[in-house]
């Protein structure tokens, strides 16, 4: 039990939030920091262990922020850096560690490097971004946007050479083989560090490559793993309590290597993009079989490295690790309309809309993730069941702003609503109908559930260091788990389908005094070798197996 605190990210609940979107306090319609201070006692009331802010540097936002002029910085829209450490001062009086975006892989071309390194061909800045004299090849199937871009490189008028973007064209990529810029990249981990963040989620990592197809200058290849190692190594003589959380969208065995393999010295942390997928999956068949597959396939990764899981965050909801026809199982059970789906390969909805708003599905959709041998994330509103703006351009559909009322504005801000940051979602799932105020003290809404989901979570460390398997039974609609961690262990049931179903999962079948503990109503359920557990349509029960009459709580 001491070892969780040392490696807190492995028994942590994320909350990852955009402080634009989140509250106002000062009435100008964006999102502040003095606004974040003043709900801080709200997420450590739903039981958040960690906060994830998404990017808070100047910008000029073409990119929500992820455009940055200043990595040392913070938006004057959102406030000062006073303020910020007011926030993270705050959020670890009440237990909540901090962690921010590290955007190490461009900057927005208005960053002063930038502008100093397009004077000239020969300026000190013109080798912090990458550049080329003759003209690129066709990279059309490089981009990441292809709704936006068609190419990884752009002609500069003013020196007449190409520099790389592996985003948009106003993201001009660094360039990590400068040790200069290496150099750069610390100071920036370690000025954060010392402002009192407890670490970052470096974004975008398989995108730090620079190698023979991207850049054909074999002196500018950077392999991502001695970056990552360099970061790593710098992390952990200034902080030791810190930890990085990587955005790694690939395949189990490259994971593994952006952990550091068994030498475990990269990222302590990676979201679990393929479970992620094939959850959605699962849940268009209502058969636990892609999800079961998907677990089973993660590689076995050290005992201080951790996944993430999630069922949303901040970007389009990627199906890219799934063949094409599983793709379009999903598009048709969650988002069969073109202006639902974005870059062929997602979709720019929430849960609950592709869920039909049924709040048995729901529930049982979170309960899922939540048991998932990991580290659950979450993303803001998803505690409340927001929906998306499918009217928005793209990600900014899912990136609207908090509802935290049914008054003007969903109580986000008291600006008129044509200078908000961006419009609050309309319709069946806006702040009429969906808000913090109405849910908070209600037991039976979807806030209270989520609460004890995490308060549960919390209790359960079993789900972040035990050993996982899954318990053979005869329905491919249910997934039984068990996550073993000492003399106890957390089973848990998901009927992922609509239909009732009676399960026998085993408790004590060696005689060993085990006794089961239904940890949603805290009660003792059974002594007995097996029990039976009679779920209804998406239903769902959490369990956990100790020797009779310990004294663990629950």
């Amino acid at each position: 039990m001491t070892d969780t605190s040392d490696l807190w990210w492995k028994s942590a609940v994320i909350y990852c939030l955009d402080v634009e979107t989140f509250y106002d306090a000062d009435g100008d319609g964006t999102g502040d920091l003095e606004g974040l201070a003043q709900r801080i006692d709200y997420l450590a009331e739903l039981g958040i262990t960690c906060l994830w802010l998404m990017p808070f540097y100047p910008s000029p936002d073409r990119d929500d922020g992820y455009d940055l002029t200043d990595f040392y910085g913070v938006d004057p829209r959102l406030g000062n850096h006073g303020q910020l450490v007011e926030v993270i001062r705050t959020a670890h009086d009440r237990g909540i560690n901090v962690i921010a975006d590290l955007v190490v892989n461009h900057t927005s071309d208005r960053h002063p490097w930038f502008q100093a390194s397009r004077r000239s061909t020969s300026n000190r800045y013109r080798d912090h971004y990458v550049w080329r004299d003759t003209e690129p090849p066709d990279t059309s199937e490089l981009v990441v946007f292809p709704d936006r871009e068609d190419s990884i490189w752009e002609l500069d008028d003013r020196t007449g050479e190409w520099y790389l973007h592996n985003f948009y064209k106003h993201q001009p990529d660094l360039n990590l083989a400068n040790p200069e810029v290496v150099d750069e990249v610390l100071r920036v981990v370690g000025f954060w560090l010392e402002l009192g963040f407890d670490g970052f989620r470096v974004d975008g990592i398989p995108f730090l490559e620079q190698n023979a197809k991207n850049i054909g200058d074999p002196a500018l290849v950077v392999d991502p793993h001695e970056l990552m190692r360099t970061i790593r190594s710098f992390l952990n003589r200034r902080d030791g309590h810190a930890m990085m959380l990587g955005e790694v969208n690939l395949a189990h065995p490259q994971q593994l290597e952006f952990f550091g393999g068994e030498a475990a010295d990269e990222l302590q942390m990676q979201f679990d993009f393929i479970g992620m997928q094939a959850t959605y999956l699962a849940l268009a068949r209502e058969d636990a079989g892609p999800l079961v597959t998907a677990l089973e396939q993660r590689p076995e990764i050290d005992a201080t490295c951790q996944w993430a899981t999630f069922l949303r965050n901040h970007d389009e909801l990627t199906l890219d690790k799934i063949t094409d026809a599983e793709r379009r199982e999903v598009f048709a059970a969650f988002g069969p309309d073109p202006d639902m789906q974005v870059y062929d390969r997602g979709l720019k909805r929430r849960l609950p809309t592709m869920l039909g708003g049924d709040p048995r599905r729901i529930r049982m959709a979170y309960s899922l993730m939540f048991s998932l041998p990991g580290t659950p994330t979450i993303y803001y509103g998803e505690e409340i069941g927001m929906g998306e703006d499918l009217e928005a351009d793209g990600r900014m559909a899912v990136r609207t702003p908090m509802q935290w009322s049914s008054g003007r504005n969903g109580g986000f801000s008291t600006a008129a609503p044509s200078r908000l940051v961006q419009r609050v979602v309309p319709g069946a799932y806006g702040p009429e109908h969906v808000n913090v105020v109405s849910q908070l003290h209600d037991p039976q809404s979807l806030w209270s559930f989520m609460r004890k989901l995490m308060s549960i979570r919390r209790t359960c460390p079993e789900l972040g260091w035990g050993t996982w398997s899954v318990v053979e039974q005869e329905s491919a609609q249910v997934l039984v788990q068990r996550c073993q961690l000492d003399g106890s262990a957390v089973v848990t049931v998901h009927n992922l389908g609509a239909e009732p179903v009676v399960v026998d999962v085993p408790v004590d079948p060696r005689d060993e005094g085990l006794e089961a503990v239904d940890l949603m109503a805290e009660e003792v359920v059974t002594g007995a070798a097996t029990t039976r557990v009679a779920l209804d349509g998406y239903g769902f029960r959490w369990l956990r197996v100790r020797p009779t009459g310990d004294l663990a709580i629950p």
